[in-house]
C-alpha cells in the first residue's frame, strides 16, 4: 500500500491505494496486524466450527478485502481488513431465505437531529465492531479455510458458521434481529412506522436509539439514561464510543448551544476531484434559470456509465443540500441516453457546488414549542417529453429543513388544480409519516392540532375542503382523494402561501438567482462559518 499527504484548504490529507490481493497485503505489517483483528474477532464471538465437509455439500470461498479508513479530514484512523463470504455462490431455500433487514431514512435521521437541537439534547455515536458476526444463522452454511489462516493438518475440513460473515446474503437481516431482540429485551418500544428507531421511556425522561446497520445514534433528556445504555451496549457488544456524533456516512455533524449544523463539506470535496473540477469556476445556482432538460438533447451521446457515476454521486449529496434536489432528479431522467446537453448541465451542478461547499443546514436551538410545518408545490407540464408535472414538498422543524422531495408525478393532468392536488396528495401522505414519528419521540409542538401546509394554488385548496369544481376534478385518481379525508378529519389544513413565500417552489422549476438564494436561505441552509460565530 502507497500512503502520500497532500494539503487540502489547509488541511492535511492522506491519499492511499488500498492492497487488492491478500498476497499484496501480507507484506505490509499493518495489514498482518489488522487480518489478527479481524481473525480474533471471529474467534471470540465463536462465529465458526471445524469440521468435515458433509457430502454433496460445496462449501463457499472467502476472500480478504481491505480499506483505509479516513476521519473527516481525510486523515488516516484505521487500517481495516475485513474477511467476506463470496455470496454470490449462495442458492435460495438452501443456505439462506428472507435477506431484508430495515436502515434509517435519512429523513428520520435529521428529524432526530432536529428534535435534538431544539430541546438543547446532544447527540452520540457508537460503532459496533464487525456487528454482522453477531448475526445469529437458521441455515446450514459451510465456508473454506480462510487464505494465510489455515489450520495446520486440517486442510480438508471447513467451517460451519454458527453467526455470519460480511458478504452472506442473510447477514443484514441476522444482525437486525440481534441488536432489535436485545433492544426490546432491555425495556425499548420498535417504532410502527420506521423500525429502526427505539424509544425507551423512564418518567419524563426519553432515550432515543437510530439505528443505521452498525452505527447507532442516540440522544436523551437525561445523562443518566445515556451513560447506562452506553454501558449496557459495551457489555453486549464489542463497541467503539465515538463521542458526540460529528461525522456520519459522510455527513458532518457540529454540535454548539446554537444547535446542530450538517453539511457534506469533505464528500463534496471528493465528488469534485473524482471527477476533475476542483479547479473550476464556480458557479452561483445549480442550474440555468428556464432552461428544458429532453431526451433528445443536443443529439451528441456521452459515456453513459461516466454519467451515471456523477449523477449517483450529486443524489447522495442532496442528503444535506434540498437546494440541489430538482435538478439533480431532473438529470436523473436522462439515464439511459445522455447527451452532451445532460453532462453539461450536471457539471454545472459541480461547478455550483464548489461555490457553496460549506453551505449546509441549521437546526436551531429554541425555548418555545413550534408546529411542524411543510410547503407543497407542482411545476405544471414541466417535463418536456411527455408533458407530467414535477411535485415538490418541504417540511420544517427548529428552522431547518428535516424532509424534502422533487418527484415527476405518475400521471398526465389536465390544469394546474389537478397538478397542485396531486402535489399536495403526496405531501400529505408525508405530513402524516411524520406527524406519527414525532409523535412517538415526544414532540409537543403539533398535539392534537392539523399540521400546516402552505400551498400557492387557492383552487386545490377549495377542492381539499369541498368537492367543488366537479368538471375540472372529476376524472382525477381515487387515490389522491384521501388528502381531502385528512383536511375533513383535522389532521392537516392547506393554506394558501403568495408563491413568492412558497419555498416548496425550488423543489419544482429552476429559479432565477435572487429567488434560489432566497429559498435556500428559508430552507434553513447557511454556511458553516455563519453557524460557528453564534455557537
Amino acid at each position: 500500500m502507497r500512503v502520500k499527504t497532500c494539503v487540502n484548504d489547509g488541511l492535511s490529507v492522506a491519499i492511499t491505494d488500498d492492497p487488492v490481493s491478500f498476497e499484496e497485503a501480507v507484506k505490509d505489517p499493518r495489514w498482518n496486524e489488522a487480518m489478527q483483528c479481524e481473525i480474533l474477532s471471529i474467534k471470540k464471538n465463536d462465529t465458526w466450527l471445524l469440521t468435515d465437509l458433509p457430502f454433496g455439500v460445496i462449501p463457499l470461498k472467502l476472500k480478504w478485502i481491505f480499506r483505509t479508513k479516513l476521519t473527516e479530514t481525510g486523515a488516516i484512523d484505521k487500517f481495516k481488513a475485513r474477511l467476506v463470504v463470496k455470496g454470490c455462490s449462495q442458492k435460495y431455500g438452501i443456505d439462506y431465505t428472507e435477506v431484508f433487514a430495515p436502515v434509517a431514512r435519512w429523513d428520520t435521521i435529521r428529524t432526530l437531529l432536529a428534535f435534538a437541537a431544539f430541546h438543547g439534547y446532544e447527540v452520540y455515536q457508537l460503532d459496533v465492531k464487525s456487528a454482522f458476526l453477531y448475526g445469529e444463522l437458521a441455515e446450514d452454511v459451510y465456508v473454506e479455510q480462510p487464505q494465510g489462516f489455515e489450520v495446520a493438518g486440517e486442510d480438508s475440513k471447513v467451517y460451519k458458521l454458527k453467526k455470519a460473515l460480511y458478504g452472506l446474503k442473510q447477514a443484514p437481516r441476522a444482525w437486525y434481529s440481534r441488536i432489535e431482540t436485545y433492544l426490546i429485551k432491555k425495556g425499548f418500544e420498535r417504532s410502527c412506522y420506521e423500525h429502526t428507531l427505539f424509544i425507551k421511556r423512564a418518567g419524563e425522561d426519553i432515550l432515543i436509539v437510530s439505528i443505521y446497520v452498525d452505527d447507532l445514534l442516540y440522544t436523551s433528556s437525561s445523562n443518566g439514561l445515556i451513560t447506562e445504555f452506553k454501558e449496557a451496549m459495551q457489555a453486549e457488544f464489542e463497541m467503539t464510543d465515538l463521542g458526540r456524533m460529528r461525522y456520519f456516512l459522510g455527513v458532518e455533524v457540529t454540535q454548539s448551544q446554537a444547535g446542530i449544523f450538517i453539511c457534506q463539506q469533505k464528500y463534496a470535496r471528493e465528488v469534485l476531484e473524482r471527477f476533475n473540477l476542483q479547479h473550476c469556476s464556480h458557479a452561483h445556482n445549480p442550474i440555468v434559470p428556464g432552461v428544458k432538460l429532453t431526451k433528445a438533447g443536443d443529439g451528441v451521446l456521452v459515456n453513459s456509465t461516466d454519467y451515471k457515476r456523477l449523477v449517483g454521486s450529486l443524489l447522495y449529496i442532496t442528503a444535506t443540500r434540498p437546494d440541489l434536489m430538482f435538478v439533480v432528479c431532473l438529470l436523473s431522467r436522462f439515464m439511459e441516453m445522455p447527451t452532451r446537453q445532460h453532462m453539461l448541465a450536471a457539471k454545472r451542478v459541480l461547478r455550483y457546488i464548489k461555490g457553496t461547499m460549506q453551505f449546509g443546514i441549521w437546526y436551531k436551538r429554541k425555548q418555545e414549542e413550534e408546529s411542524l410545518v411543510g410547503y407543497t408545490d407542482s411545476d405544471y407540464a414541466g417535463d418536456a417529453d411527455d408533458r407530467k408535472s414535477t411535485s415538490g414538498y418541504a417540511f420544517f422543524l427548529a428552522g431547518g429543513a428535516v424532509s424534502w422531495a422533487s418527484k415527476k408525478q405518475p400521471v398526465v393532468t389536465l390544469s394546474t388544480t389537478e397538478a397542485e392536488f396531486i402535489a399536495a396528495a403526496y405531501c400529505a401522505s408525508q405530513c402524516v409519516w411524520l406527524r406519527r414519528i414525532l409523535e412517538q419521540i415526544g414532540w409537543k409542538g403539533d398535539g392534537n392540532t392539523a399540521t400546516t401546509i402552505m400551498c400557492d394554488n387557492s383552487s386545490a385548496i377549495k377542492l381539499s375542503k369541498n368537492p367543488v369544481m366537479h368538471g375540472r376534478s372529476k376524472h382525477i385518481d381515487v387515490r389522491f382523494h384521501f388528502l381531502r379525508e385528512l383536511a375533513n378529519d383535522g389532521v392537516i389544513v392547506l393554506e394558501h402561501c403568495g408563491s413568492q413565500q412558497q419555498v416548496a417552489d425550488i423543489m419544482t422549476k429552476a429559479l432565477k438567482l435572487e429567488t434560489c438564494q432566497l429559498l435556500r436561505t428559508k430552507l434553513g441552509m447557511v454556511d458553516i462559518r455563519e453557524f460557528e460565530g453564534e455557537g
